[in-house]
């Protein structure tokens, strides 16, 4: 019951044709397999590699959006996609989604090395949390868009009169997984979530450690519309703020 109201995976496989379209490719291809999805095109990284982990609809392929502000920062992207999304193979959940981003941030970094940044959006603020906990790649910094508190908290507000904890199999405790989080991170929440209320965004960031952390609030935005509510300006703060300064 908790899947199929928390997981809603589309198991379409990017074709060359859509690809070619969006100016993207496979990444970590092998053997009819792949990890996620970046830009066909290379450009100067001077500022490091983002991984980013997408919500619990639709594919990595459908967060192209991403690409073209972050790659215009200076920032190499990678969409990493979930077991059982885009085509893959695996199962959903908890442990599988942070088993599989675990070993996709160590090819990352083992590819492109320092710095190497995580991003999530929505589950994938859980999914980022966690592996931050767990990984032995250094993390420069994180960015967590329309981010829960722990996924006890979110359905505890749906279902007041059920034991929720009992329940849940997964737990995406992002407030505990972050507790030990030594760089900065950047929380931005949707004015108007109407998915997951902004109460959860407020609750996570006041509970993070104090001194490296910065919350913005995008006015007027939804949970699934906030990119036509966010400028190139938005994405330069949250990057900004948790950008490692090479010159130090």
């Amino acid at each position: 019951m908790q899947n199929k109201f928390l997981y809603f995976p589309n198991s379409e496989v990017p074709s060359e044709r859509m690809l070619a379209s969006e100016n993207m490719k496979l990444w970590q291809a092998t053997g009819g397999d792949y990890r996620g999805l970046t830009a066909a095109t290379d450009a100067s990284v001077p500022n490091g590699t983002i991984v980013l982990f997408h919500g619990n609809g639709g594919t990595a392929f459908d967060r192209g959006f991403y690409l073209e502000p972050l790659m215009k920062l200076g920032f190499r992207v990678i969409l990493a996609e979930y077991p059982k999304y885009g085509g893959r193979p695996g199962k959903v959940g908890e442990k599988p989604f942070v088993a599989d981003g675990l070993e996709t941030v160590k090819l990352a970094y083992e590819q492109y090395g320092e710095p190497l940044y995580l991003l999530g959006e929505s589950l994938g603020c859980g999914v980022a949390a966690a592996i931050a906990n767990q990984t032995s790649v250094p993390i420069a910094g994180i960015i967590l868009i329309t981010p829960w508190d722990s996924l006890a908290s979110v359905a505890k507000s749906l279902f007041p009169f059920l034991p929720v904890k009992m329940l849940l199999t997964d737990k995406y405790d992002s407030i505990e997984n972050l507790k030990s989080f030594k760089k900065n991170i950047s929380v931005v929440g949707a004015e108007r979530d109407e998915i997951l209320p902004i109460k959860h965004a407020h609750s996570l960031y006041a509970n993070l450690p104090e001194g490296r952390k910065k919350m913005w609030v995008i006015k007027g935005a939804g949970h699934n519309d906030w990119p036509f509510h966010a400028d190139a300006s938005l994405f330069k703060e949250i990057t900004d703020f948790v950008k490692v300064d090479k010159n130090k």
